[in-house]
């Protein structure tokens, strides 16, 4: 027997066939101008739709739509910033798709118009109506942000993912903090500031003003759009951008480019639905909370809230966003790195349940105590911690769905599906939670507290869902 090549065998053996190290790709770098350009057309987007929640009812209240029922407030404020998300969810798969047919920007630019002057026009109303129409413009127009989720996917791989949808949540938490800041501090500004405001338009229309500042935010974002974006379809832009900037193939074949004409049926695989499914559940718990939210500090105290004024909303508001983004920035793309995204997500999503159960709980301290004092002020900071660790899901759920695209040319529909079941979420979430809200303190239903025990519920749902995920986020072409 020759044992002469013994030593190679053995050596050939025992080594790893991957070499130690090489798990793991090194990180491409994230092409920094056009994600900060991206991130800063997205920055309008939440500025402008929370601006509204501070004094939306007042401004209900003030417009008489209630009839001077201050339980039933809760109704028409979820009616009016459901309206957006109904129409958006109506038309934002019908603009993802168009975006993979003629280029992102082109449907960025009527997005942004839209938003717009549906801003200007929720300012200048004086009915319920014109508030409805306002808002239902809004939404059909407006399909940005799954058109931005589609290009940050475009400019990045696996690799970089966890640190570049990192800023998605933090910009919403920078909108969250300016947004309701803004909507307060602005709001009725004949009030505020009576020498500067003292033309009888601001008495007519006392909430033009944040609605104007929103809308001048979205006119800078097109004109930012316009000069400085460049297209990121591959079909449609221009030959500087090199396929490494955008972490796609330029060899891209022809068969994969027909794929954006594919039916919807046929993505519809389990690799798409569970992530879109979760996104759909984490997104209608989240709006149903920040609708909550507002009408639980502006509910008069002997009706089970916190009796404030927009004054004082709009800085609470503001905490929460800021708390929230300063969190993201700083640990989100390390934690997940650390944990994996499956763990992270399944924590965080955990985390609801409690923040449902620091309502009833301040009910009962404002009861026992007499007031709003500094034992609410601890409770209100503790419903911060567990939003901040909450809002991590959102970034995870990004991921998943758009590593769940089996081509970048099918990207905007993939997208389109996860904005599309988002926005209809969306949109019954803010009228459901604020009825039943509504319903549970008109009729007492276990004590008032009925509106959080559903969600309570809802919450181990998504939980649920949220152990069907992969384990881990994949590239495209893997």
């Amino acid at each position: 027997m020759n044992t002469s090549n013994s030593p190679r065998m053995m050596a050939s053996e025992t080594t790893p066939l991957v070499p130690a190290g090489a798990s793991k790709k090194p990180k491409t770098p994230l092409p920094k101008l056009q994600i900060g350009i991206l991130m800063t057309l997205l920055l309008a987007e939440p500025i402008a739709s929370t601006s509204i929640f501070p004094y939306i009812n007042q401004l209900i209240r003030e417009l008489g739509i209630a009839r001077g029922n201050d339980a039933a407030v809760g109704y028409y404020a979820g009616i009016i910033e459901s309206l957006f998300f109904v129409a958006q969810g109506l038309t934002v798969l019908r603009w993802s798709r168009l975006s993979d047919r003629i280029g992102r920007k082109p449907v960025l630019l009527i997005g942004l118009s839209g938003a717009c002057i549906s801003m200007l026009c929720f300012g200048l109303s004086t009915t319920f109506w014109s508030l409805v129409i306002s808002r239902c413009m809004c939404g059909f127009l407006n399909g940005n942000v799954g058109v931005m989720k589609t290009m940050m996917g475009e400019l990045t791989d696996s690799t970089n993912m966890a640190q570049a949808f990192a800023l998605f949540p933090i910009v919403w938490c920078i909108g969250g903090f300016f947004g309701p800041l803004m909507g307060g501090t602005l709001a009725r500004p004949q009030d505020h500031w009576p020498v500067l405001f003292a033309n009888p338009f601001w008495g007519k229309y006392p909430y033009f003003l944040p609605c104007a500042v929103a809308a001048c935010l979205f006119g800078l974002a097109l004109f930012v759009m316009s000069i400085l974006l460049e297209e990121t379809l591959s079909t449609k832009r221009r030959p500087k951008l090199t396929s490494t900037t955008l972490g796609v193939s330029s060899g891209e074949p022809l068969a994969q480019q027909s794929m954006a004409d594919m039916p919807l049926r046929s993505l519809l695989t389990p690799t798409v639905v569970i992530p879109i499914a979760n996104y759909a559940m984490l997104a209608f718990l989240d709006v149903s909370f920040r609708a909550l939210l507002p009408l639980f500090f502006s509910t008069p105290t002997y009706l089970g809230g916190l009796g404030f004024a927009p004054s004082s909303i709009g800085p609470w508001l503001a905490l929460f966003g800021i708390m929230d983004g300063v969190f993201q920035a700083l640990f989100f793309a390390k934690i997940v790195d650390r944990f994996g995204p499956k763990r992270v997500f399944c924590i965080s999503v955990s985390c609801f349940a409690p923040v449902m159960v620091m309502f009833p709980i301040m009910s009962w301290l404002v009861s026992a105590r007499g007031g709003v004092d500094h034992t609410i002020t601890f409770a209100l900071l503790c419903q911060v911690v567990l939003i901040v660790i909450w809002d991590m899901a959102f970034g995870i759920a990004f991921m998943f769905i758009t590593a769940s695209a089996p081509t970048n040319t099918v990207l905007g529909a993939i997208n389109g599906l996860g904005q599309t079941s988002s926005s209809m979420s969306r949109a019954i979430g803010p009228a459901l939670a604020t009825s039943l809200f509504a319903v549970s303190k008109e009729r007492n239903l276990l004590a008032g507290n009925a509106v959080y025990v559903v969600f309570i519920m809802l919450a181990g749902a998504l939980r649920w869902l949220g152990s069907q995920l992969p384990d881990e986020v994949q590239d495209r072409d893997e």
